[in-house]
């Protein structure tokens, strides 16, 4: 199935009228609109409106803005980035995961940069921990390596933003050893719990929100 094709099969849960009626905060403005042959047809000044009824490739960017505003996990935050005019890129969302109570994680939040491409949902969005974490399962540049994110592994389109954060929290307290990414938090992980317990706690300070 083709991209739009995906996009268009994920809008069951979206209010059109909702759009219409401009109840968004997705950006930019509708220069025209026609319709032809019982379709109506957009020009949107920029990539990222979600007024009238949006193009495929755009329509889940805004399902999934919509889905996180109507329902997210507590602690968690996500949204599309600021475009210097105000605009909201939706194809860039700054994201924030709470370590879990209970878990050295805890008191944390932990920023996370989701990068969509045009293929998306067909291809899951480049996550990045910024700034990169210590954990075994996030490579030094940031990058997450977690199979749900993984085209060639669990990712599926019907996957969202909260199942892709929240499986993001649930891989900080549970580390995959089996597919490591960072050579010293894998092996301190292995070889050195105590160690590893004082440097993840020492995470978890240093990405508390200043209050």
């Amino acid at each position: 199935m083709s991209s739009s094709g995906i996009a268009r099969g994920r809008l069951a849960e979206f209010d059109g009228n909702d759009l219409l009626r401009g109840s968004n905060d997705c950006g930019a403005s509708l220069l025209e609109a026609q319709t032809l042959n019982d379709d109506t047809a957009f020009v949107y000044s920029k990539r990222g409106d979600c007024r009238g009824y949006p193009p495929p490739e755009d329509y889940v960017f805004c399902v999934e803005r919509k889905s996180w505003r109507r329902d997210h996990p507590f602690g968690f935050y996500a949204r599309p980035v600021a475009r210097g005019d105000g605009s909201s890129n939706l194809m860039v969302w700054e994201t924030g995961i709470p370590g879990k109570e209970g878990t050295d994680w805890e008191g944390g939040v932990y920023k996370v940069m989701l990068e969509f491409s045009d293929e998306y949902p067909s291809k899951p969005p480049k996550c990045k921990f910024v700034p990169p974490l210590f954990h075994p399962n996030v490579y030094p540049s940031g990058t997450i390596c977690l199979s749900i994110l993984n085209e060639e592994e669990g990712w599926r389109p019907a996957i969202s933003v909260k199942q892709m954060l929240m499986g993001i929290q649930d891989l900080l307290d549970s580390p995959n050893p089996n597919s490591p990414a960072q050579s010293e938090a894998y092996h301190l992980f292995v070889n050195n719990k105590a160690e590893y317990r004082r440097r993840v706690k020492a995470e978890a300070r240093k990405n508390t929100p200043s209050t």
